[in-house]
């Protein structure tokens, strides 16, 4: 009990955090098409069903292998940052730092959610007007605007574990217009404010960041010198 009350502020972030960004991976997965969007405010904040093989808003990290090797890197610090929150806990530290840890593990914990086991349990993501479905050994047929897809199919995922696709669809096309002409490189060409699609997890993972960054001096204050006896 007693430590199950100094891991009350994490455990309520991670499960917190986890619980929405899966719950809407998977109905985004399962309901919507690849490169299918919907509006949700105007044209400025739009679901776009997207995925990618590893990096955090849309990057693409090199093959298979630079894959695996970024999914082992996710995993490793996840170990990190949990036993540096658990070693947080019992010390006398502030609140928004185990906050903001807790928030970059969490963010971290969704990613390799999806890249360790999305493979082995969604088929390949259609790029046409069908839907995604889940793998186990029956399958329940079921029409969705005028569609059969399949939840739970027998015909196995579209690949093995830890090489499973991380699902995007946060899309916030907010400013959009041309670089001035007389400005070097990008002068003329159009550019788009914000052009990357991410997911809760990576939100988690930079609202973190960001904290630590901003109010380190609280999170990490000085010890006064101690002055020299005489």
């Amino acid at each position: 009990m007693k430590y199950l009350k100094l891991l009350r502020i994490p455990l309520i972030v991670v499960f917190g955090v986890l619980f929405l960004d899966q719950l809407v991976k998977v109905w985004i997965k399962t309901h919507m098409y690849l490169g299918e969007e919907t509006n949700v405010f105007g044209n400025w904040f739009i679901l776009h069903f997207t995925e990618n093989n590893g990096m955090a808003f849309g990057m693409e990290f090199a093959g298979n292998y630079g894959k695996l090797i970024l999914s082992l890197f996710r995993v490793i610090a996840i170990v990190v940052i949990g036993w540096y929150i658990w070693k947080l806990v019992k010390t006398k530290v502030a609140k928004g730092l185990l906050v903001s840890l807790s928030l970059i593990f969490a963010g971290a914990s969704g990613n390799i959610i999806d890249s360790a086991f999305y493979a082995m349990i969604f088929n390949q993501s259609p790029m046409v007007h069908e839907y995604a479905y889940f793998n186990p050994e029956k399958a329940e047929v079921e029409v969705i605007n005028g569609y059969e897809a399949e939840i739970f199919p027998s015909d196995g995922g579209y690949g093995s574990f830890l090489h499973g696709k991380v699902v995007d669809m946060l899309y916030f096309p907010i400013i959009e217009g041309r670089w001035p002409r007389w400005m070097p490189f990008w002068g003329g060409e159009e550019f788009l404010f914000f052009r990357p699609v991410f997911n809760i997890a990576d939100s988690s993972i930079t609202i973190g960041v960001l904290m630590i960054l901003l109010f380190q001096r609280r999170y990490f204050p000085k010890k006064p010198k101690e002055k020299p006896t005489e």
